[in-house]
């Protein structure tokens, strides 16, 4: 089978592996068709700290049933289109425990801790199998990034009385804009440093939208929330600056949910979080219902797909296009390969 690695930080190259046979309760994929998450380009750009190299990428996947085994329930068909939940779950740590099982703390996800689906075949457990409902494989490539802001939507208890400012509008910050304005009906304010991200935006369910390098984001913040501050404050950019200004622009009482990485120490001005007990909280990976919830999204046709994906590649220009969007990551939000 043919693979797509990332050897070390800016380098790629492609290679080959043995096609894997599955288990007892397990299921052969074949891959049809994945996108490149923020994590791949972290991967890329020798900046994950939870990964080491050689690496094969992807765990954003869209793939039809190549083979079942025995254990496997007969919903389950070949030829049958699915997407697949990526983390692993040991079952016996304090998050496990508690049924959160996004937050495993022993979880291997496909393309970072493991070897992910850049590659022909891949195998999983059924249980972590979403078939497609209708969907084609492009809208089932997008589950998983979008799932990813769902939960953190879902983590700040967000109700269509609130007003939702999320940093970032990347693949991440629009899963949130679409679950906060698109799915719960909340009011959503986006922030992002690029006007054609804004747009999408828009149209994934933003209600309105800051360019906060050339507008003043805390005067437009108060302007657009009678001078409280916004309910919740999502940060999907992985910035110092962003982590901060979550916690002065949110209001009185509000919650903030950080699902990004910051990419240096952040230092707070700490007096707030008890002025405004605010609630902050963390958001890591995504739950099936977070799936279900995408998956009803798409098939609804209110979120804007083609805008979300900005190229499709073959295979055999995967690599160059993971090297190009590390050249200019501000242009693009979504690159899909088609296997």
């Amino acid at each position: 089978m043919k693979t797509l690695l990332i050897d070390a930080p800016d380098l790629f190259s492609y290679g080959e592996k043995p096609a894997p046979t599955p288990a007892p309760g397990e299921v052969l994929l074949r891959i049809r068709r994945l996108g490149f998450c923020g994590s791949d380009l972290a991967t890329f750009r020798g900046g994950n700290p939870l990964v080491s190299y050689p690496r094969i990428p992807g765990h954003e996947i869209a793939a039809i049933i190549e083979a079942v085994t025995p254990g496997v329930p007969p919903g389950f068909t070949l030829g049958q289109a699915v997407t697949v939940m990526p983390y692993t779950t040991c079952g016996k740590c304090s998050s496990c425990r508690q049924k959160r099982f996004n937050a495993c703390r022993h979880n291997q996800t496909l393309g970072v801790q493991q070897d992910g689906a850049f590659t022909d075949l891949i195998i999983a457990p059924w249980e972590k199998l979403v078939p497609s409902a209708g969907l084609g494989l492009r809208e089932l490539a997008l589950v998983e990034p979008l799932a990813v802001g769902f939960h953190a939507v879902s983590r700040g208890r967000v109700a269509t009385s609130d007003i939702v400012l999320v940093f970032g509008c990347g693949m991440i910050g629009l899963g949130a804009i679409s679950a906060a304005g698109l799915h719960r009906g909340a009011t959503v304010i986006a922030v992002d440093i690029e006007d054609t991200k804004l747009a999408v935006a828009q149209k994934a369910g933003a209600t309105h939208v800051i360019n906060s390098r050339t507008e003043n984001l805390h005067e437009r913040l108060l302007a657009l929330t009678d001078g409280h501050g916004p309910d919740v404050a999502i940060e999907a950019v992985g910035n110092p600056a962003t982590f901060i200004a979550a916690v002065d622009e949110v209001c009185f009482a509000g919650r903030v949910v950080y699902i990004g990485y910051a990419k240096a120490p952040v230092s707070y001005e700490t007096k707030y979080f008890v002025m405004k007990e605010l609630d902050i909280l963390g958001s890591r990976n995504s739950s099936p219902e977070d799936f279900r919830n995408v998956v009803a999204m798409l098939t609804s046709g209110r979120y804007p797909i083609a805008e979300t994906i900005t190229r499709t590649v073959s295979f055999a220009e995967a690599g160059q296009a993971l090297a190009d969007w590390s050249a200019n990551p501000g242009a693009i939000t979504k690159i899909h390969v088609e296997v």
